[in-house]
């Protein structure tokens, strides 16, 4: 599924916009690895485990914002972001947004891209009307 951070898709119409879509999580961090974290930003240095958790929230809640652009009938997420807040002194929350639709290339470059994408020669099906 495309996932874009720009409003549009060159080389693609966007048919049909399904609606605001998002994936969430909360997070709380291991009070071991807060207080090594802490000891290693004494002396400077990547936090290699923070680091880690923050990979792991990000690719969770994109992969729940696209299961909910497809459960919307959407085969694309334009205007992605990311947004995190800290709750407390131990949760963060993370959440990725974005508005799905239905786009169809309307360029070479952009059928080639569908065929990676495994779209094939035809059109994305059409989102069902709501």
């Amino acid at each position: 599924m495309l996932c874009v951070t720009s409003n549009d898709i060159p080389g693609w119409e966007i048919q049909q916009v399904c609606g605001e879509v998002f994936g969430l999580t909360v997070r709380s961090r291991n009070a071991f690895s807060q207080m090594g974290a802490g000891f290693k930003s004494l002396v400077g240095g990547e936090l290699k485990g923070m680091t880690a958790n923050l990979i792991q929230s990000r690719n969770e809640v994109m992969g729940r914002m696209l299961e909910e652009a497809r459960a919307r009938g959407g085969n694309a997420v334009v205007a992605m972001r990311f947004d995190t807040s800290e709750m407390g002194d131990t949760w963060t929350e993370l959440c990725a947004y974005g508005t799905a639709v239905v786009a169809v290339p309307v360029t070479d470059a952009a059928k080639q891209t569908a065929a990676q994408l495994g779209y094939g020669q035809a059109a994305p099906a059409q989102a069902p009307q709501q």
